[in-house]
Protein backbone atom coordinates (compact mmCIF):
# COMPACT_ATOMS: atom_id res chain seq x y z
CA UNK A 1 0.00 0.00 0.00
CA UNK A 2 2.84 2.36 0.92
CA UNK A 3 4.58 1.66 -2.42
CA UNK A 4 1.36 2.50 -4.30
CA UNK A 5 1.01 5.81 -2.40
CA UNK A 6 4.60 6.81 -3.22
CA UNK A 7 4.02 5.98 -6.89
CA UNK A 8 0.82 8.09 -7.04
CA UNK A 9 2.57 11.11 -5.42
CA UNK A 10 5.48 10.79 -7.85
CA UNK A 11 3.15 10.70 -10.85
CA UNK A 12 1.29 13.79 -9.62
CA UNK A 13 4.58 15.68 -9.17
CA UNK A 14 5.79 14.81 -12.66
CA UNK A 15 2.44 15.90 -14.15
CA UNK A 16 2.52 19.26 -12.39
CA UNK A 17 6.07 19.95 -13.60
CA UNK A 18 5.10 19.06 -17.17
CA UNK A 19 2.05 21.32 -17.03
CA UNK A 20 4.12 24.27 -15.78
CA UNK A 21 6.63 23.75 -18.57
CA UNK A 22 3.88 23.99 -21.19
CA UNK A 23 2.49 27.27 -19.88
CA UNK A 24 3.73 30.69 -21.06
CA UNK A 25 3.87 33.78 -18.87
CA UNK A 26 2.17 36.94 -20.19
CA UNK A 27 3.51 40.22 -18.75
CA UNK A 28 0.90 42.42 -17.07
CA UNK A 29 -0.77 45.06 -19.25
CA UNK A 30 1.29 48.24 -19.34
CA UNK A 31 4.59 46.51 -18.60
CA UNK A 32 7.17 45.85 -21.30
CA UNK A 33 9.21 42.63 -21.40
CA UNK A 34 12.95 43.38 -21.25
CA UNK A 35 14.65 43.87 -24.60
CA UNK A 36 16.46 40.76 -25.77
CA UNK A 37 19.58 42.82 -26.44
CA UNK A 38 19.18 44.97 -23.31
CA UNK A 39 19.36 48.32 -25.11
CA UNK A 40 19.14 51.37 -22.86
CA UNK A 41 18.32 54.84 -24.25
CA UNK A 42 19.02 57.81 -21.99
CA UNK A 43 17.85 61.41 -22.49
CA UNK A 44 19.26 64.60 -20.99
CA UNK A 45 16.80 67.48 -21.14
CA UNK A 46 17.61 71.14 -21.39
CA UNK A 47 16.46 73.40 -18.57
CA UNK A 48 12.86 73.29 -19.80
CA UNK A 49 12.34 69.88 -18.22
CA UNK A 50 10.86 66.65 -19.56
CA UNK A 51 7.30 68.03 -19.62
CA UNK A 52 8.07 71.25 -21.50
CA UNK A 53 5.38 70.46 -24.13
CA UNK A 54 8.09 71.06 -26.72
CA UNK A 55 11.49 69.58 -27.63
CA UNK A 56 12.15 67.59 -24.46
CA UNK A 57 8.68 66.09 -24.24
CA UNK A 58 8.55 65.23 -27.95
CA UNK A 59 11.99 63.58 -27.96
CA UNK A 60 10.97 61.62 -24.87
CA UNK A 61 7.87 60.44 -26.71
CA UNK A 62 10.19 58.99 -29.36
CA UNK A 63 11.97 57.04 -26.62
CA UNK A 64 8.65 55.90 -25.16
CA UNK A 65 7.60 54.75 -28.63
CA UNK A 66 10.80 52.68 -28.80
CA UNK A 67 10.00 51.20 -25.38
CA UNK A 68 6.58 50.15 -26.65
CA UNK A 69 7.65 48.95 -30.08
CA UNK A 70 11.02 47.41 -29.31
CA UNK A 71 11.17 46.85 -25.55
CA UNK A 72 14.17 49.10 -24.98
CA UNK A 73 14.78 50.66 -21.59
CA UNK A 74 14.25 54.43 -21.40
CA UNK A 75 15.57 56.87 -18.81
CA UNK A 76 15.96 60.64 -18.49
CA UNK A 77 17.68 63.26 -16.36
CA UNK A 78 16.31 66.81 -16.14
CA UNK A 79 18.84 69.63 -16.27
CA UNK A 80 18.15 72.56 -13.99
CA UNK A 81 21.15 74.59 -15.14
CA UNK A 82 23.80 74.48 -17.85
CA UNK A 83 26.31 73.10 -15.34
CA UNK A 84 24.25 69.89 -15.20
CA UNK A 85 25.01 68.95 -18.80
CA UNK A 86 28.54 67.63 -18.31
CA UNK A 87 27.61 65.95 -15.02
CA UNK A 88 24.65 64.11 -16.58
CA UNK A 89 26.63 63.10 -19.67
CA UNK A 90 29.23 61.51 -17.40
CA UNK A 91 26.52 59.82 -15.32
CA UNK A 92 24.97 58.18 -18.36
CA UNK A 93 28.39 57.03 -19.59
CA UNK A 94 28.89 55.27 -16.26
CA UNK A 95 25.50 53.59 -16.72
CA UNK A 96 26.61 52.21 -20.12
CA UNK A 97 23.68 53.73 -22.01
CA UNK A 98 23.58 52.44 -25.58
CA UNK A 99 22.36 55.82 -26.87
CA UNK A 100 22.50 59.19 -25.10
CA UNK A 101 20.00 61.73 -26.45
CA UNK A 102 20.62 65.40 -25.68
CA UNK A 103 18.26 68.25 -26.45
CA UNK A 104 18.88 71.70 -27.91
CA UNK A 105 21.74 73.93 -29.00
CA UNK A 106 22.72 74.91 -25.43
CA UNK A 107 24.00 71.39 -24.79
CA UNK A 108 25.80 71.26 -28.13
CA UNK A 109 29.32 71.98 -26.83
CA UNK A 110 29.02 69.55 -23.92
CA UNK A 111 27.74 66.80 -26.22
CA UNK A 112 30.59 67.38 -28.65
CA UNK A 113 33.20 67.22 -25.89
CA UNK A 114 31.72 64.03 -24.44
CA UNK A 115 31.44 62.35 -27.85
CA UNK A 116 35.02 63.15 -28.83
CA UNK A 117 36.32 61.94 -25.45
CA UNK A 118 34.30 58.72 -25.68
CA UNK A 119 34.34 57.57 -29.32
CA UNK A 120 32.79 54.18 -28.51
CA UNK A 121 29.63 55.76 -27.04
CA UNK A 122 26.68 56.73 -29.24
CA UNK A 123 24.92 60.10 -29.08
CA UNK A 124 22.09 61.95 -30.78
CA UNK A 125 21.35 65.64 -30.30
CA UNK A 126 17.93 67.12 -31.04
CA UNK A 127 17.66 70.30 -33.11
CA UNK A 128 21.42 70.65 -33.57
CA UNK A 129 24.19 69.22 -35.73
CA UNK A 130 27.91 69.50 -36.31
CA UNK A 131 29.96 70.54 -39.33
CA UNK A 132 32.08 68.58 -39.84
CA UNK A 133 30.06 65.65 -38.56
CA UNK A 134 31.22 63.69 -35.50
CA UNK A 135 31.47 59.93 -36.14
CA UNK A 136 29.48 58.89 -33.07
CA UNK A 137 26.86 61.65 -33.01
CA UNK A 138 23.63 61.88 -35.03
CA UNK A 139 22.31 65.42 -35.28
CA UNK A 140 18.54 65.71 -35.63
CA UNK A 141 17.72 68.72 -37.78
CA UNK A 142 14.56 69.78 -39.53
CA UNK A 143 13.58 71.39 -42.81
CA UNK A 144 11.02 73.54 -41.05
CA UNK A 145 10.99 75.95 -43.96
CA UNK A 146 8.94 73.29 -45.80
CA UNK A 147 6.18 73.24 -43.19
CA UNK A 148 6.63 76.98 -42.67
CA UNK A 149 5.78 77.54 -46.32
CA UNK A 150 2.50 75.69 -45.86
CA UNK A 151 1.73 77.89 -42.85
CA UNK A 152 2.60 81.04 -44.81
CA UNK A 153 0.34 80.02 -47.69
CA UNK A 154 -2.44 79.32 -45.18
CA UNK A 155 -1.95 82.67 -43.45
CA UNK A 156 -2.05 84.52 -46.76
CA UNK A 157 -5.27 82.74 -47.65
CA UNK A 158 -6.98 83.49 -44.33
CA UNK A 159 -5.86 87.05 -43.51
CA UNK A 160 -8.53 89.74 -43.70
CA UNK A 161 -6.18 92.72 -43.46
CA UNK A 162 -3.69 91.51 -46.07
CA UNK A 163 -0.93 91.78 -43.45
CA UNK A 164 0.64 88.92 -41.48
CA UNK A 165 3.61 88.97 -39.10
CA UNK A 166 6.35 86.93 -37.48
CA UNK A 167 9.13 87.40 -34.95
CA UNK A 168 11.92 85.23 -33.59
CA UNK A 169 13.63 84.57 -30.29
CA UNK A 170 17.22 84.90 -31.49
CA UNK A 171 18.61 85.35 -35.03
CA UNK A 172 19.95 81.81 -35.29
CA UNK A 173 19.42 79.34 -38.15
CA UNK A 174 17.01 77.06 -36.24
CA UNK A 175 14.75 80.11 -35.76
CA UNK A 176 15.11 81.96 -39.04
CA UNK A 177 14.46 78.84 -41.13
CA UNK A 178 10.84 78.96 -39.89
CA UNK A 179 10.60 82.61 -40.88
CA UNK A 180 12.15 82.00 -44.31
CA UNK A 181 9.56 79.33 -45.06
CA UNK A 182 6.69 81.46 -43.77
CA UNK A 183 7.62 84.36 -46.05
CA UNK A 184 8.11 82.01 -49.01
CA UNK A 185 4.65 80.55 -48.47
CA UNK A 186 3.09 84.01 -48.53
CA UNK A 187 5.02 84.79 -51.72
CA UNK A 188 3.76 81.58 -53.34
CA UNK A 189 0.18 82.53 -52.47
CA UNK A 190 0.66 86.01 -53.93
CA UNK A 191 2.09 84.53 -57.12
CA UNK A 192 -0.79 82.08 -57.46
CA UNK A 193 -3.56 84.56 -56.65
CA UNK A 194 -2.19 87.88 -57.86
CA UNK A 195 -2.50 89.29 -54.33
CA UNK A 196 -0.11 91.44 -52.31
CA UNK A 197 -0.25 90.01 -48.80
CA UNK A 198 2.52 91.66 -46.77
CA UNK A 199 4.76 90.02 -44.16
CA UNK A 200 5.99 92.08 -41.20
CA UNK A 201 8.92 91.06 -39.02
CA UNK A 202 11.25 89.31 -41.45
CA UNK A 203 13.12 90.14 -44.65
CA UNK A 204 14.45 87.03 -46.38
CA UNK A 205 16.83 88.94 -48.63
CA UNK A 206 18.63 90.85 -45.86
CA UNK A 207 18.01 88.22 -43.17
CA UNK A 208 16.93 90.92 -40.76
CA UNK A 209 13.79 91.23 -38.70
CA UNK A 210 12.04 91.36 -35.36
CA UNK A 211 13.44 89.43 -32.37
CA UNK A 212 12.67 89.18 -28.67
CA UNK A 213 16.32 88.25 -27.93
CA UNK A 214 14.94 85.79 -25.42
CA UNK A 215 13.22 82.43 -25.27
CA UNK A 216 11.53 82.98 -21.93
CA UNK A 217 10.50 86.66 -21.65
CA UNK A 218 6.76 86.37 -22.25
CA UNK A 219 6.23 90.06 -21.63
CA UNK A 220 8.48 90.81 -24.60
CA UNK A 221 6.40 88.44 -26.72
CA UNK A 222 3.27 90.27 -25.59
CA UNK A 223 4.77 93.61 -26.61
CA UNK A 224 5.97 92.40 -30.03
CA UNK A 225 2.59 90.89 -30.86
CA UNK A 226 0.83 94.11 -29.95
CA UNK A 227 3.28 96.07 -32.11
CA UNK A 228 2.56 93.79 -35.09
CA UNK A 229 -1.18 94.04 -34.55
CA UNK A 230 -0.88 97.84 -34.35
CA UNK A 231 0.63 97.68 -37.85
CA UNK A 232 -2.31 95.64 -39.12
CA UNK A 233 -1.16 92.04 -38.79
CA UNK A 234 -4.05 89.70 -38.06
CA UNK A 235 -2.05 86.44 -38.14
CA UNK A 236 1.25 86.17 -36.21
CA UNK A 237 3.83 83.38 -36.03
CA UNK A 238 6.21 83.76 -33.05
CA UNK A 239 9.31 81.54 -33.31
CA UNK A 240 10.54 82.03 -29.78
CA UNK A 241 9.52 79.12 -27.59
CA UNK A 242 7.59 80.15 -24.45
CA UNK A 243 7.91 83.82 -25.48
CA UNK A 244 5.18 82.98 -27.97
CA UNK A 245 2.76 82.44 -25.09
CA UNK A 246 3.06 86.15 -24.35
CA UNK A 247 2.07 86.81 -27.94
CA UNK A 248 -0.87 84.44 -27.58
CA UNK A 249 -2.05 86.33 -24.49
CA UNK A 250 -1.89 89.64 -26.37
CA UNK A 251 -3.82 88.22 -29.33
CA UNK A 252 -6.48 86.72 -27.09
CA UNK A 253 -6.81 90.04 -25.24
CA UNK A 254 -7.24 92.01 -28.46
CA UNK A 255 -9.49 89.40 -30.07
CA UNK A 256 -8.76 90.50 -33.63
CA UNK A 257 -5.93 88.19 -34.74
CA UNK A 258 -4.82 84.55 -34.81
CA UNK A 259 -1.58 82.80 -33.92
CA UNK A 260 0.51 80.12 -35.64
CA UNK A 261 2.44 78.01 -33.13
CA UNK A 262 5.81 76.35 -33.67
CA UNK A 263 7.59 73.13 -32.69
CA UNK A 264 4.51 71.32 -31.33
CA UNK A 265 0.74 71.51 -31.85
CA UNK A 266 -0.08 74.50 -29.67
CA UNK A 267 -3.80 73.83 -29.74
CA UNK A 268 -2.99 70.68 -27.76
CA UNK A 269 -0.05 71.87 -25.66
CA UNK A 270 -1.58 75.27 -24.81
CA UNK A 271 -5.32 74.51 -24.87
CA UNK A 272 -6.20 77.82 -23.17
CA UNK A 273 -5.36 79.46 -26.49
CA UNK A 274 -6.88 76.84 -28.82
CA UNK A 275 -9.55 79.30 -29.98
CA UNK A 276 -6.93 81.63 -31.51
CA UNK A 277 -4.45 79.06 -32.88
CA UNK A 278 -4.82 78.68 -36.63
CA UNK A 279 -2.20 75.91 -36.96
CA UNK A 280 1.33 75.10 -35.82
CA UNK A 281 4.57 74.40 -37.67
CA UNK A 282 5.68 71.19 -36.01
CA UNK A 283 9.04 69.53 -35.59
CA UNK A 284 8.23 65.89 -34.94
CA UNK A 285 11.28 65.03 -32.86
CA UNK A 286 9.62 61.80 -31.76
CA UNK A 287 9.82 60.44 -35.31
CA UNK A 288 13.50 61.31 -35.79
CA UNK A 289 14.46 60.14 -32.28
CA UNK A 290 12.78 56.79 -32.93
CA UNK A 291 14.62 56.54 -36.25
CA UNK A 292 17.98 56.97 -34.51
CA UNK A 293 17.07 54.44 -31.81
CA UNK A 294 16.12 51.89 -34.46
CA UNK A 295 19.51 52.39 -36.12
CA UNK A 296 21.13 51.43 -32.82
CA UNK A 297 18.88 48.38 -32.53
CA UNK A 298 19.58 47.11 -36.05
CA UNK A 299 23.29 48.00 -36.02
CA UNK A 300 23.18 50.67 -38.74
CA UNK A 301 23.96 53.67 -36.50
CA UNK A 302 26.30 56.10 -38.28
CA UNK A 303 27.23 59.63 -37.22
CA UNK A 304 25.91 62.50 -39.33
CA UNK A 305 22.47 64.02 -39.72
CA UNK A 306 18.89 62.82 -39.67
CA UNK A 307 16.76 65.43 -41.40
CA UNK A 308 13.05 65.77 -40.71
CA UNK A 309 11.14 66.73 -43.87
CA UNK A 310 7.59 66.79 -45.19
CA UNK A 311 8.41 63.62 -47.09
CA UNK A 312 9.45 61.54 -44.07
CA UNK A 313 6.99 63.09 -41.61
CA UNK A 314 9.66 64.90 -39.61
CA UNK A 315 7.90 68.25 -40.12
CA UNK A 316 4.24 69.11 -40.68
CA UNK A 317 1.54 71.65 -39.96
CA UNK A 318 -1.04 70.83 -37.31
CA UNK A 319 -4.77 70.40 -37.90
CA UNK A 320 -6.82 73.59 -37.75
CA UNK A 321 -8.84 72.30 -34.79
CA UNK A 322 -11.31 74.95 -33.56
CA UNK A 323 -10.55 77.28 -36.48
CA UNK A 324 -11.22 74.78 -39.25
CA UNK A 325 -14.25 76.82 -40.37
CA UNK A 326 -11.90 79.69 -41.30
CA UNK A 327 -10.17 77.59 -43.94
CA UNK A 328 -12.17 77.02 -47.15
CA UNK A 329 -12.02 73.58 -48.75
CA UNK A 330 -10.36 75.09 -51.81
CA UNK A 331 -7.54 76.55 -49.68
CA UNK A 332 -7.07 73.23 -47.90
CA UNK A 333 -6.74 71.47 -51.25
CA UNK A 334 -4.20 74.05 -52.46
CA UNK A 335 -2.09 73.52 -49.33
CA UNK A 336 -2.15 69.76 -49.87
CA UNK A 337 -1.02 70.31 -53.46
CA UNK A 338 1.75 72.65 -52.30
CA UNK A 339 2.92 69.97 -49.87
CA UNK A 340 3.03 67.43 -52.70
CA UNK A 341 4.89 69.87 -54.94
CA UNK A 342 7.50 70.61 -52.27
CA UNK A 343 8.04 66.88 -51.70
CA UNK A 344 8.36 66.16 -55.41
CA UNK A 345 10.65 69.13 -56.02
CA UNK A 346 8.18 70.85 -58.35
CA UNK A 347 8.28 73.81 -55.94
CA UNK A 348 11.69 74.91 -54.66
CA UNK A 349 12.11 76.94 -51.48
CA UNK A 350 15.69 77.99 -52.30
Amino acid sequence: MRKKLVLIVSLLLVASIALAACQTTTPPVGEQPPAEDGIKVCQITDTGGIDDKSFNATAWKGIQDAVELHGVEGKFLESEEVADYEKFLNAFLEEDCDLIVTVGFLIGDATKAAAEANPDAKYSIVDYNYDPAIANVVGQIFDTDEAGALAGYLAAGVTKTGIVGTFGGLPIPTVTIFMDGFVKGVELYNQAKGTEVKVLGWDVETQTGLFSNSFDDQQKGNELAKSLMDEGADIIMPVAGPVGLGAAAAIKERGNAYLIGVDSDWALTSPDYADIILTSVMKLMDATTLQVIESVIDGTFVGGDVIGTLANGGVAIAPYHELESLVPAELTAEIEQLKADIISGAVSLD
